[in-house]
């Protein structure tokens, strides 16, 4: 598979291990993974062309919540298509209810098991967004 038949991932989550935890369970599917760790470094990758396939999202990070971010994201028509799935230590139902009414495609809480992570990015990817208004 050519690096342009990749799928592109941007992860935003200011731990670096994670980051690397979750670019090496993506490179081993196949996929390219950009990362970010903070709102104002995801703003920059994001604004540049190509856009990534998905974007998996950590809520806590320095500089703006994920969830003023992901309320950014989805107020712009350019990210309509944009999967986004929130990656969280954050368990609590109603944080999960209010980031999928604020537009994540799923809600995945850490720890998770890798498996079903990769299993997840694969399926939002071949289904696409499913919170679409």
């Amino acid at each position: 598979m050519t690096s342009q038949n990749k799928k592109r991932v941007l992860v935003i989550d200011d731990d670096p291990q994670l980051q690397e935890l979750v670019r090496v369970l993506l490179a081993n599917i196949g996929m390219d993974v950009v990362t970010a760790g903070t709102a104002a470094e995801a703003a920059q990758v994001l604004r540049h062309k190509p856009l990534p396939d998905m974007v998996l999202l950590d809520l806590m990070l320095p500089d703006v919540s994920g969830l003023e971010l992901l309320r950014q994201m989805r107020a712009k028509a350019v990210f309509n298509d944009l999967p986004i799935i929130i990656l969280s230590a954050l368990a609590d139902p109603e944080q999960i209810r209010d980031g999928l009414k604020m537009g994540a495609d799923r809600y995945i809480t850490k720890p998770y098991v890798a498996a079903n992570l990769t299993k997840i990015v694969q399926e939002v990817l071949r289904t696409g967004r499913r919170n679409q208004a």
